[in-house]
C-alpha cells in the first residue's frame, strides 16, 4: 500500500530511519511525504535522496502556521521551481481554519486575504508545473479551494483528511477531487458517512503521522502500517475484503500520483 499523506520530517530522525526500514515487512511500498515550510521541504527532500523508491516528495507551505515574509515565501516558490523534475505534487497547501477557529475563540479575527493570497500563488505554481496538489482546505474553505482551483484549471486536487458541508462535498465529487482518509475512520460518525458516500474511485488512505490518534490507537506511535486499518474499516464500509480494498486504495493512490 502507500501512505497518501504524512509528515515524515516531523518524526524524530532515529524514529524515522526505524520506520521506513521497517516499512516492507508491513507491506507499505511507498509514502508521499508532505512539507511544511521551506525548512521542511529541505528535510523531506533528504529523506527522498535517502530513499528514493520509498519516499515520494511533495513541497509546499503548510497554512496553520505563521505567514512567511514576502522574502521566504519568494526563496520557497524558486526552491521548489528550481525541483520540478523531482517532486511528486505541490504540498501540503491550503487555508488556515484551525488557525481561524481558534483566533475567533480568543475573540480576534484572522486576516484571511494573505493566506488567500498564498495558496494563490502556489496553485499558479502547481499549475505551470502540472503538478497535483495535497490540500488543507476543511468545512467552508474547501469551497474557496475548489474557486481557485477552477481559476487555475487543476483537476488533480487531493483533499487530505477532509471534513466538510454538502456543498463541498457533492461539488468536490463533481471536480472528480480525491479525498483519503485517516485511522479515524475506525471511530468517527462523520468520517464513516463521508466513506460511505465519496465515489470509490477517488478515494486514498493516508496517516497524516506523526499526529496521534484515539479509539484502537489510543497512545500508539503512528505508523504507516496503520493505512491497512484504514483500508480494512473502509472495505467494510463498502462490503469487500480488506484484499480488496487495499487493491483499490492503492490503485486509485499510483493513478492520482502517476506513481
Amino acid at each position: 500500500m502507500i501512505d497518501a499523506h504524512i509528515h515524515l520530517d516531523q518524526y524524530a530522525p532515529q524514529l524515522t530511519d526505524t520506520i521506513l526500514q521497517e516499512l516492507p515487512s508491513h507491506g507499505i511500498e511507498a509514502l508521499i511525504a508532505v512539507s511544511m515550510n521551506l525548512d521542511s521541504c529541505i528535510r523531506t527532500e533528504a529523506l527522498a535522496a535517502q530513499y528514493p523508491a520509498i519516499v515520494r516528495p511533495a513541497y509546499g507551505f503548510h497554512p496553520e502556521q505563521p505567514l512567511p515574509t514576502a522574502e521566504e515565501f519568494a526563496a520557497l516558490l524558486e526552491w521548489i521551481e528550481l525541483r520540478a523534475g523531482q517532486l511528486t505534487a505541490i504540498g501540503e497547501i491550503g487555508l488556515p481554519y484551525y488557525s481561524r477557529a481558534e483566533a475567533l475563540a480568543r475573540g480576534e479575527a484572522l486576516d484571511m486575504e494573505p493566506y488567500v493570497g498564498l495558496l494563490d500563488q502556489l496553485l499558479a505554481l502547481a499549475a505551470r508545473l502540472n503538478k497535483p496538489v495535497v490540500l488543507h482546505a476543511v468545512y467552508e474553505d474547501a469551497l474557496l479551494a475548489c474557486d481557485l482551483l477552477d481559476k487555475h484549471k487543476i483537476r488533480r486536487a487531493h483533499f487530505h483528511w477532509f471534513k466538510g458541508p454538502e456543498e463541498a462535498i457533492t461539488r468536490m465529487i463533481a471536480r472528480g477531487d480525491y479525498v483519503s482518509f485517516t485511522p479515524d475512520l475506525l471511530y468517527e460518525p462523520e468520517i464513516r458517512e463521508l466513506a460511505r458516500r465519496y465515489p470509490p474511485q477517488q478515494v486514498m488512505a493516508e496517516t497524516d503521522g506523526p499526529w496521534p490518534f484515539e479509539g484502537p490507537f489510543a497512545g500508539r506511535a503512528t505508523h504507516p502500517a496503520m493505512i491497512r486499518d484504514v483500508a480494512a474499516a473502509w472495505g467494510a464500509l463498502h462490503g469487500c475484503s480488506a484484499s480488496e480494498a487495499e487493491a483499490l486504495l492503492t490503485a486509485n493512490t499510483v493513478r492520482f500520483y502517476g506513481l
